[in-house]
């Protein structure tokens, strides 16, 4: 960050609660997850060892508000033009019928039948009179969250608008995540992230899903649900930087398929499996034992892993888990 911690937070009364925002997620972004951190956590009424998830994914663009502004700045521009007819020829009437009917377009007219032509409804922002896509995408989710029962935290990154749940309620993740659907765009991926507790798991949580949807691009859009999971794309975060992913891949899927110990036979039979493209006779063969003994160690692999070697995509995840597990056990 360009500026001192405490510099973010002089800016006076009124931007505070905003720049704390910014600076705490800011942190998160840059994995960041210290006392400070922690200190405005609690500022912001998060305190404690919160359990929470992050919701990310492209904001919608409104065409409704897109073209209620539109609408707003041609009937303004309209209400000038007129007026200023109305200046020019104020001796005659000409001018004045131009500056009153400009005049009304902007105020809205009564029709035929005498009701009015609606104006456009003011979005609330400070600043520019129409909000962008994301923040109208962050003002649809906080109450979205805030009608489940749940807490919010929003910020923005690189394009994406990212929640920070703080779960409560009978709301799960899932549910939480579909009923905000609406506020990303259609045609891109959303993605929830893991449940983590505390200001480190806000982190860690929060760049998973920055993570996953960068990586996206690299995986079929048949693989890819909506919203999808941060580790639908495990292998993918992990081949672009993310430590976070290439931990869960080591511990998590290596590690199950060697909690067994080295007389174990459960990650040769994957492995084998693996690299002979799937063929359950090629590794009975090459194990010599029984195609239903492979059939049974590889169900079996499935059940204490998560994966299954049998499915193309699954495959790829075991694979990728079982070489950076050989790296990691190497060094």
């Amino acid at each position: 960050m360009s500026k001192d911690f405490l510099e973010l937070l002089a800016d006076g009364p009124d931007a505070a609660d905003e720049r704390v925002r910014l600076t705490a997620f800011e942190c998160l972004f840059n994995g960041l997850d210290d006392e400070r951190v922690a200190s405005l956590f609690t500022l912001l009424g998060w305190s404690g060892d919160f359990t929470c998830y992050a919701i990310a994914g492209t904001p919608a663009v409104a065409p409704a508000l897109a073209a209620g502004a539109a609408k707003g700045a041609a009937s303004s521009a309209g209400g000038h033009a007129g007026s200023a007819a109305g200046s020019a020829g104020s001796a005659g009437t000409t001018g004045a019928a131009a500056g009153s009917a400009g005049y009304a377009g902007a105020v809205g007219t009564k029709g035929a039948k005498g009701a009015a032509t609606p104006t456009p409804t003011p979005i609330p922002a400070s600043g520019p009179a129409v909000a962008t896509a994301a923040t109208a995408a962050r003002m649809s989710i906080t109450r979205t969250i805030a009608g489940l029962g749940g807490d919010s935290l929003i910020g923005e990154h690189d394009g994406l608008v990212i929640a920070l749940v703080r779960q409560s309620g009978a709301a799960t993740p899932e549910v939480t995540c579909t009923h905000t659907l609406p506020a990303f765009a259609a045609d891109r991926p959303v993605c929830l992230g893991p449940s983590r507790q505390g200001v480190s798991g806000a982190m860690h949580t929060v760049r998973a899903v920055l993570f996953a949807l960068k990586a996206a691009p690299a995986v079929s859009p048949h693989d890819v649900p909506r919203p999808m999971r941060a580790d639908d794309v495990l292998p993918e975060r992990a081949l672009i930087g993310d430590e976070d992913a290439r931990r869960e891949l080591v511990s998590s899927v290596y590690g199950s398929l060697t909690a067994g110990g080295p007389d174990d036979p459960t990650l040769l039979t994957v492995s084998t499996f693996l690299q002979c493209g799937g063929s359950l006779e090629t590794v009975a063969k090459e194990l010599n034992v029984h195609p239903n003994t492979v059939r049974y160690r590889l169900k079996r692999a499935a059940e204490s892993t998560g994966w299954d070697a049998t499915d193309p995509r699954e495959a790829y995840v075991l694979t990728t888990a079982i070489a950076l597990g050989r790296i990691h056990t190497a060094h």
